[in-house]
């Protein structure tokens, strides 16, 4: 009989297990330090588990609009503001509507509350406006006559091509400068005195009884030039009301806060550019003057309207070389343009992380087709509360408790290397759930708990899958430590193959389902890609190992491998001693 050559390996063969099980050890205590360093040591809970904010939203129509609230509308409503409050992470904030016209958003605890109500009621139409003139956000009296000596500010400094985010406070522009800007913006349809819109400049006003004359440009410049001066943006509800009920194409006054409590009012011409001409927008770091700017990217029809406006723009001077951005009827940021701009452009200034990603939020997901109004805000408790917790909890410990008992019985010492397998893959489960939070936003809900529980089976199966084939190679006459390696890549291949589908499964459940269920089906597929880390890390390892100990390589009765236990018959055996044939024997044979 040919010896084997050296150095060669059988068949799925693992030369020196204990590289695969110092990786998987690293991993677990480096994932397990993360977590006590950044001190998330609990997996956040969803709204269903721990509770959270409900805030309920009213859909209003605009005058003679009415049938604008809608189904179709009402839905692409849903789906936008659920993109833009997830947008702040995978917080697994639920939207849905109810009845015909309201939006019910829930928040789970441990959000940035605050941060999601603002960008949940910020809901109005988002638009791009020529900014006529700006100053403080104090009321002053009405322009009379062209204050002497009034200065106007200095243009901030701003890489070439690019736009600035900062809302300067400092007054820029003088009456006279505010008429000649507005007489200017009133060339096109004018509003009506009060700042209603009318549907054109020729159009005849309702009847009331009373014969009205239509405003001329005129009398609507000093009665918005009026509305500028007395605006007070310190005051809540005057910051509220300013701009309501003003339409996209005509002349407007709105507030702007530059800084936590300092406001500033600007005079607006009509909208250029709407929020769905934007087609993309985020905050990003550029490495390179290293500082937070916002990318925008524009549809193909956007960028020809924002190529012209930046084209006019860029020839005017400080404030008029400047667009504002307005959301719900407030200006979010204002900066100036420096040259012409077409399919996209970039916001910089004095942005953080923080204040860029939220731009960028506002402008990709800001284009609403209805206005809303916030109804309630309420903090509710959890859904299921502790006693349902408990009992879920409990009924996920007592189908682990009957898969150990299963193992024991069946596979007796052979199921201490399932248990410890379904001991890793528990702790890295817990570990990762738990950094997952603060790293983007992954909410653990009871949909995603029963995606846990549903793991066990799968982590089980796979352990029996290789268990059986071993126990196939022992039944063919093979001792433990080549039984071992030859069943591992039959078994590793029907381990790929069933969680692969698991895995698929849980993808395409993620993709086309929204809320809770994409809890489970998250869960799920982490589980599944950890199964095969565990048993390609840890569980072929350990068995290496245990094969070449004594207990298990010869069999024992009580390590689950005895080979008498399962069926294997001992092979026959040559005696030594000679049976005399019967008969006579030749002299010559003797």
């Amino acid at each position: 009989m040919a010896a084997p050559k050296k150095g060669r390996r059988p068949a799925g063969g693992q030369s020196r297990p204990g590289r695969a099980l110092a990786l998987i050890l690293i991993a677990m205590v480096a994932l397990t330090g993360g977590m006590f360093w950044s001190g998330h040591t609990t997996p956040r809970l969803g709204i269903d588990l721990a509770g959270g904010t409900s805030i309920t939203l009213k859909a209003k129509a605009e005058p003679g609009q009415e049938s604008a609230v809608n189904e179709t509308n009402m839905n692409t409503a849903v789906d936008i503001i659920e993109r833009r409050v997830n947008g702040l992470g995978v917080s697994e904030a639920e939207v849905q509507t109810q009845g015909r016209e309201n939006i019910i958003v829930n928040i789970p605890r441990g959000t940035n509350e605050k941060q999601a109500r603002e960008q949940v009621g910020t809901t109005a139409q988002l638009y791009f406006r020529p900014v006529l003139a700006v100053t403080n956000g104090a009321p002053q009296a009405a322009p009379t006559a062209t204050p002497s000596g009034s200065a106007s500010p200095k243009p901030s400094a701003t890489p070439s091509g690019a736009t600035a985010g900062e809302k300067s406070a400092t007054p820029s522009a003088t009456a006279s400068t505010q008429g000649r800007a507005l007489t200017e913006a009133l060339k096109a349809p004018s509003p009506t005195p009060t700042g209603s819109a009318s549907p054109s400049s020729s159009a005849t006003p309702k009847a009331t009884g009373t014969p009205q004359a239509t405003p001329t440009p005129d009398a609507a410049s000093a009665a918005l030039e009026q509305k500028f001066a007395a605006l007070n943006c310190l005051d809540p509800k005057q910051r509220t009301a300013a701009g309501q009920g003003v339409k996209p194409d005509q002349p407007t006054v709105a507030c702007g806060e530059d800084a936590p409590g300092v406001w500033s009012k600007y005079l607006l011409g009509p909208a250029e550019v709407e929020g769905r001409d934007v087609d993309d927008a985020k905050g990003v770091f550029d490495q390179q003057r290293g500082m937070w700017i916002v990318t925008m990217d524009f549809t193909d029809g956007g960028s020809k309207k924002f190529q012209s406006i930046t084209g006019k723009l860029s020839q005017q001077a400080d404030p008029q070389n400047r667009f504002a951005i307005v959301l719900d009827g407030e200006v979010v940021s204002a900066p100036s343009v420096r040259q012409t701009l077409s399919a996209s452009a970039e916001i910089s200034g004095s942005f953080n992380q923080q204040s860029a990603q939220d731009l960028g939020n506002i402008l990709s997901y800001g284009a609403l087709p209805l206005s809303f109004q916030t109804q309630s805000v309420d903090t509710v408790t959890a859904a299921l509360g502790d006693e349902q917790l408990e009992a879920g909890l409990i009924a996920g410990a007592i189908g682990l408790a009957l898969v150990v008992i299963y193992l024991v019985v069946y596979y007796r010492g052979l199921s201490l290397v399932a248990i410890l397998s379904l001991g890793v893959s528990a702790l890295l489960t817990y570990v990762i759930m738990s950094l997952l939070g603060p790293a983007i936003g992954f909410a653990l809900n009871l949909p995603a708990v029963c995606g846990a529980i549903v793991a066990i089976g799968i982590t089980a199966d796979s352990f029996i899958v290789y268990f059986e084939r071993i126990r196939d190679e022992i039944r063919d006459g093979r001792t433990l430590r080549p039984a071992v390696e030859r069943a591992w890549p039959r078994a590793r291949r029907t381990i790929l193959v069933s969680d692969f589908v698991s895995f698929l499964a849980a993808a395409v459940l993620f993709v086309v389902t929204v809320g809770k269920v994409k809890g489970f089906a998250f869960t799920l597929g982490l589980t599944t890609l950890l199964d095969i880390v565990v048993v390609f890390l840890f569980t072929k390892p350990v068995m290496t190992l245990l094969a070449r100990t004594k207990f298990f390589g010869d069999g024992h009765p009580l390590s689950g491998l005895d080979p008498k236990t399962l069926g294997v018959k001992p092979p026959l055996r040559r005696s030594r001693r000679t049976t005399a044939p019967a008969g006579p024997v030749d002299p010559k044979e003797a």
